[in-house]
């Protein structure tokens, strides 16, 4: 360990989020570690040097770097690629962004928009309008006559559908639509308009939406280039709100961990990122296959190094075949989703997750209300594969029965919540439950059984504070209602789901996850103490300063620079 420090930032409230650590004021690093944690008298009386920098903090209040456990963070960046309608509140708004791209763009070329709506939900699309509603092709053929132009919907993920598309004459005949087209798959309708043909625009109820993977196979993908340049734009977005480390278990396409390896291979990953496969096998036979043969590199803890790795693989449970079968067709585009959809009967999971523990990889599931069933496979599997110290993962946690609370703590997994997601964007209807949504997401019955929860964004917002408070209110959108009281966490617990508890995903609960020396001085300054602030302004809390492994890749522009 060094006997200086290249640098102190002092003066401050530092939670270490380490159990039965002392309050400390200031923090030593040198390289990417931390060297000294404590009060500012000691650590710049033992860590100090002539040429130490000196990082005044102010009474800010420093955390952990973030670890989001569910961040498709890839997703952000790529919203910044296309032109916003945001600030669109009139059809004369929309068409005038659509004018504009026309002179910018070449004839001929593609002019595609983000959706109509308030980002970064997108909550109503055409309701949002003054004229409550989308569009025609004719409107957009007056500003737009020499490209094809597709406004799209949403992606069901950030919002609720139905999700509202609009394409002028061009786009709508690049794609052979026509009065009798009719789509291969439910829940898309082609708006007819009283001239008997396509009035432009499609309405669409699917959640995960297939529109351009069905009828609009035209509509340009993003490629890779747009990928790579998504995710360099996403991680100054990410790392503005403290986040340091990402988890992808949701599983990622081989197409986006290509895209990350670019990245990481360049230098430019800033971000700990941890991923896992998203398989594009149909069955049992190519799936033992890929297991043996081709996914060697993702067994156990999984090979990388401390800036990128891939550990394991992504199976889901239920899941639509209809979705499944549209978006392997046309693989490697995954669209927003940045991973490969599935549809497995309970069945077919207990078969992948036999053999991925045959093949000692990490088996990563959404569950959401499936979780006893997931757990009953898991204990099957236990019997022949132990699973205690594998770290399987179970994500997106829904209802959690009492009973199955000892079962998870006994396989060693580990579980991961998307409380904002969950509780505030769709929790509505758990209110009615006999118990009054006390085992929706049931974060604190998990914590006093010893379970280290660990929290994510899943991108709607990007803000891990926005699941930090979801956590500590509990409270749905349309109402404001409390769903689970006796489920509601402390500050300092939520903040733990969103730190600490993070690193045990990856088994680096050594390296990261609390200000301890001998760590990664990954390292987070807020703008505000999330301890003393009311609950509404967590919503709002941001990073000043954010370092990871000792470098600063963000920092508020208002704030001094280091001295």
């Amino acid at each position: 360990m060094s006997d200086k420090a290249d640098l102190i930032l002092h003066g401050g409230h530092v939670l270490t989020m380490a159990p039965g650590a002392a309050p400390a004021q200031a923090i030593a690093i040198a390289g990417d570690r931390i060297v000294g944690v404590g009060t500012d008298a000691d650590v710049r009386s033992q860590w100090q040097a002539a040429d130490t920098r000196l990082e005044p903090l102010e009474g800010r209040t420093v955390i952990p770097g973030v670890i989001d456990a569910h961040a498709h963070m890839e997703r952000e960046g790529l919203k910044t690629l296309r032109p916003s309608l945001a600030h669109a509140r009139r059809l004369s708004d929309v068409l005038d962004v659509i004018r504009r791209e026309a002179q910018r763009v070449p004839k001929g070329q593609w002019i595609i928009t983000m959706p109509v709506g308030q980002p970064p939900f997108y909550f109503g699309g055409p309701s949002t309008l003054a004229e409550n509603r989308m569009p025609n092709r004719h409107e957009l053929d007056a500003v737009a006559p020499d490209h094809p132009v597709y406004i799209p919907g949403l992606f069901g993920n950030w919002g609720v559908p139905p999700g509202y598309s609009a394409l002028n004459s061009l786009a709508l005949k690049h794609n052979a639509i026509h009065a009798d087209t009719c789509p291969d798959c439910e829940g898309i309708n082609i708006e007819i308009a009283a001239d008997g043909q396509p009035s432009g625009v499609i309405v669409e109820t699917n959640k995960r939406p297939l529109i351009e993977f069905s009828i609009l196979s035209q509509v340009p993908a993003f490629n890779f280039s747009d990928r790579q340049e998504g995710l360099r734009r996403s991680l100054p977005l990410y790392h503005a709100f403290g986040t340091t480390s990402v988890y992808e278990g949701h599983g990622s396409a081989p197409e986006t961990i290509a895209v990350y390896r670019s990245l990481w291979e360049a230098g430019e990953l800033t971000m700990r990122t941890r991923l896992c496969v998203s398989p594009t096998w149909n069955d049992a036979a190519e799936a033992r296959l890929a297991m043996r043969d081709w996914l060697s590199y993702a067994r156990g803890q999984g090979l990388g190094d401390p800036w990128f790795s891939v550990s394991g693989v992504f199976i889901g449970l239920g899941g639509s075949a209809a979705t499944a079968r549209a978006v392997r067709k046309v693989l490697p585009n995954t669209g927003w989703s940045g991973f490969v959809e599935w549809a497995n009967r309970i069945e077919d999971f207990h078969d992948y997750a036999w053999l991925a523990a045959e093949f000692d990889l990490r088996v990563h599931s959404v569950v959401i209300d499936r979780l006893s069933e997931v757990l009953d496979v898991f204990e099957a599997i236990d019997q022949r594969f132990p699973l205690a110290r594998r770290r399987w993962v179970v994500e997106h946690v829904g209802r959690v029965d009492l009973a199955d609370v000892p079962r998870i703590k006994r396989l060693g997994l580990r579980v991961t919540t998307i409380p904002f997601y969950m509780l505030w964007k769709n929790g509505a209807s758990r209110l009615q439950e006999e118990d009054g949504g006390n085992r929706f997401v049931a974060q604190r019955s998990l914590l006093e059984a010893g379970i280290e929860i660990a929290a994510g964004s899943d991108n709607i917002p990007v803000s891990p504070f926005s699941a930090v408070w979801a956590s500590v209110v509990r409270a749905e959108r349309t109402t404001g209602a409390i769903i689970g009281a006796d489920q509601r966490l402390s500050r300092m617990q939520a903040l733990e789901t969103v730190t600490r508890n993070g690193a045990f995903l990856s088994f680096e609960e050594d390296r990261k996850g609390t200000i301890a020396a001998g760590k990664w001085a990954d390292l987070a300054v807020l703008t505000a103490n999330p301890l003393d602030v009311p609950d509404e302004a967590l919503l709002t809390l941001q990073a000043s300063l954010t370092l990871v492994g000792g470098r600063e890749v963000h920092r508020h522009p208002v704030d001094r620079v280091a001295t």
